[in-house]
């Protein structure tokens, strides 16, 4: 998932038992980045990517996994759209890394300085599933499974730990269950995303998810042009318009996941309205590098910059 994964546990498991449910745990990432990665060209994904028009059998993880991927589509309207893998690769986001230059200091690529794109006009997505056998059918376009995958893995992983108290975090999405082992809420930081060290703000969370939609690392330049991996499905190219990140609150992290992004893609200008309309607990990060929290997210805040 070109992230890194970590699993840590409250108290009340022996040694032994916790040792086991961490592995379990990461046996699930393992499962998904297996089934769902699109660098991997033996993936179920990739299998299904190769043949777009036609039925596929894939494995639990991936079926479930395009599903809601469909369900999100569906909900959000289309701003939700992973058939933008074919706009990716045309950017350079063909492997990881891309072919970029990964690490060049945000200054003049952030998305202030992204040319203007044009709106699109894009078919209605129609999948298709049989789930007595797992067969799926994307509808003839490539799609990349991307931040959903990775917030539907962190929400698996964590069902895997069952009640116990623990935090499950992969690559900035995370779910927080019960107690940290101090006794009280997780600790969860908002990330700098120009670059800092330090967080711009640190979250108490008790069986929340946290996922953050952010151009600090997946950024490069495409034909000498600055461009990220957050792909608007209107236009086919990268959005966020005034922002560097979004981070979203919320019960669900594959939920929250998609919504970080799509509020991402508002922009600036809309983001607030876009997060009250939703009833979404949000804080975002202008290009100026200025944190923004609203009202709903307000109540989690326990420090900030």
């Amino acid at each position: 998932m070109a992230s890194p994964v970590r699993v840590v546990l409250g108290h009340g498991l022996a040694p032994g038992r916790a040792t086991t449910a961490c592995e379990r745990a990461l046996d699930v990432f393992h499962d998904v980045e297996a089934e769902c990665s699109r660098f991997t060209p033996a993936s179920d994904l990739s299998q299904v990517n190769s043949a777009a028009d036609r039925w596929h059998r894939v494995g639990r993880y991936c079926y479930l996994a395009i599903e809601e991927a469909w369900q999100a589509y569906r909900w959000t309207r289309g701003r939700f759209d992973p058939r933008v893998l074919s706009d990716l690769i045309t950017l350079g986001y063909d492997q990881w890394p891309p072919r970029s230059v990964e690490g060049e200091p945000l200054g003049g690529i952030g998305p202030a300085a992204l040319r203007p794109a044009r709106p699109r006009w894009r078919p209605r997505w129609r999948p298709r599933f049989v789930a007595d056998t797992r067969h799926v059918h994307v509808d003839g376009t490539p799609v990349d499974l991307g931040g959903i995958g990775k917030g539907i893995a962190v929400r698996w992983a964590s069902g895997s730990l069952g009640r116990s108290d623990h935090l499950v975090e992969a690559g900035g999405d995370c779910f927080c269950s019960g107690a940290a082992p101090d006794g009280g809420p997780w600790r969860v930081g908002v990330e700098d995303p120009t670059g800092g060290d330090e967080p711009l703000a640190v979250l108490a969370l008790s069986d929340r998810a946290c996922t953050t939609s952010s151009v600090r690392r997946r950024r490069w330049l495409s034909d000498g042009q600055p461009v990220h991996h957050l792909i608007d499905p209107s236009t086919g190219r990268p959005g966020g318009t005034g922002l560097l990140s979004v981070t979203v609150i919320g019960t669900d992290p594959a939920v929250a996941e998609v919504w970080s992004k799509v509020l991402f893609l508002f922009g600036a200008a809309a983001v607030d309205e876009a997060a009250e309309r939703q009833a979404l607990a949000a804080c975002w990060v202008t290009d100026d590098g200025v944190l923004h929290v609203n009202s709903r997210a307000n109540g989690y805040v326990r420090w900030r910059r």
